[in-house]
């Protein structure tokens, strides 16, 4: 695996000058090119960085939970590169503290961590990918028949996956499948097309989920620390069991996937990839006895899906607008503007 590094330092200059609200008025100017719940990726224009995608997660406390993610995620890419065969993009990571212009080793105390005015940040590194090869880009330039293919090839990638778990009891690996997640290799949005022999690159690994003898190996807790405080038990009583438990059921995968056609204002394309996701089912992997999705299934899981995000979005600024305008406090994360749905 390629590993890739930067100027630390210049990093760290970065995140001292970073504007979370407006992050292309910081110091040190950035453009996101994209949201996720607890990570945002930002392109920096320098001759140093501009090829890389950084994965900015400002989730931890301490320093056993950043070593404890770091190792979580160096063998996550290990296991989906040379144990599953996925592709993966160049991939690197960086950890520091900021504290008011200076940087401080983290404290592996966590009851003196909210004392401590630095916060500890986790850059992920990542060879950025050209934009219009990655998914629901190319979607949306690809003819009919190039779009089902795309999917096919997921489907076959995902398939990589789930033929790794069943081959052993002692590791599982998760995925979030969905097709803003890959990029094809070599793709010319002048001249969209793919074919059988298309190479796809899986970037989406700032989510290492994977058990080991059943144990999960990611605190499922930090995906509660970018939540607002007021609604971060109700999400850990009744939704992150499940939120977890869906990256480890192909089905439940594939249905985000087509769901995301959805998202991607292509409803009219929804039948079709649907037939293609149940011709996987029965005719590549006919013994794993998983039962055919349905449209009226599908449309239903994506409006209750987009409800719940939606709803989850417009709590984060509550939460924002309480924290730093009345209670004066620093809101450390990024909110993406209204989605489209």
């Amino acid at each position: 695996m390629e590993r890739l590094t930067v100027d630390v330092d210049f990093l760290r200059r970065f995140e001292r000058g970073l504007d979370p609200a407006h992050p292309e008025r910081s110091q040190v100017p950035a453009r996101v090119l994209g949201y996720g719940e607890i990570s945002t990726v930002f392109e920096i224009d320098t001759d140093d960085l501009r090829h890389l995608a950084l994965k900015r997660l400002p989730i931890f406390r301490t320093e056993s939970e950043m070593e404890s993610f770091t190792a979580t995620y160096d063998e996550y890419n290990r296991l989906l590169e040379e144990d599953v065969g996925l592709n993966l993009p160049a991939f690197g990571h960086v950890a520091f503290v900021t504290e008011h212009g200076s940087t401080t080793p983290l404290s592996r105390d966590a009851a003196a961590a909210p004392r401590r005015r630095g916060r500890p940040v986790f850059y992920i590194l990542q060879r950025q990918v050209p934009y219009a090869s990655i998914g629901n880009r190319a979607m949306h330039v690809l003819p009919r028949e190039g779009t089902l293919l795309l999917v096919r090839l997921v489907l076959q990638e995902l398939r990589r996956v789930w033929e790794y778990n069943r081959s052993q009891n002692r590791v599982q690996v998760a995925l979030d499948g969905q097709i803003s997640n890959w990029s094809l290799d070599g793709f010319d949005p002048q001249q969209p097309s793919v074919d059988g022999k298309t190479r796809l690159y899986y970037l989406d690994t700032s989510t290492p989920l994977f058990r080991v003898c059943g144990v999960e190996q990611l605190n499922p807790e930090l995906f509660l620390r970018s939540a607002p405080s007021f609604l971060a038990w109700v999400l850990r009583r009744f939704f992150l069991a499940d939120v977890v438990n869906r990256y480890y059921d192909l089905r439940r995968v594939v249905m985000d996937l087509l769901a995301n056609f959805y998202k991607e204002q292509q409803d009219a394309l929804v039948p079709d990839v649907l037939a293609v996701a149940n011709e996987f089912f029965c005719t590549d992997v006919p013994e794993w006895g998983i039962a055919p999705l349905t449209e009226p299934e599908l449309r239903s899981y994506y409006r209750e899906d987009a409800f719940i995000w939606s709803f989850y979005l417009a709590a984060r600024k509550i939460d924002r607008f309480l924290s730093t305008r009345l209670l004066r406090r620093e809101y450390p994360y990024i909110l993406p503007p209204a989605i489209k749905r």
